[in-house]
């Protein structure tokens, strides 16, 4: 997976929807504006998920990859 900067980490490996996208969720209202999150997951449904929540959040889904059987997003909070 190719590196990227980001500010903190969430491991949501072997949670099912709608696990993932819910602690995305909490996590992200906890961060500043502009700061990003690296989400690691496991669910082929989060993809889809986050990407979505992403859009009607006005979070921005920077990147998405998948290596392995594991989904890495990164996500940046939206400015206020």
């Amino acid at each position: 997976m190719a590196d990227c900067a980001y500010d903190e980490m969430l491991d949501v490996k072997g949670l099912r929807c709608p696990m993932p996208m819910l602690r995305t969720k909490k996590v992200l209202s906890n961060m500043q504006p502009g700061q990003k999150l690296c989400v690691l997951a496991t669910d082929p449904h989060a993809e889809r998920d986050l990407s979505q929540f992403a859009d009607q959040t006005g979070n921005k889904l920077l990147s998405s990859e998948k290596h392995e059987g594991v989904y890495r997003f990164i996500i940046q909070r939206k400015s206020s």
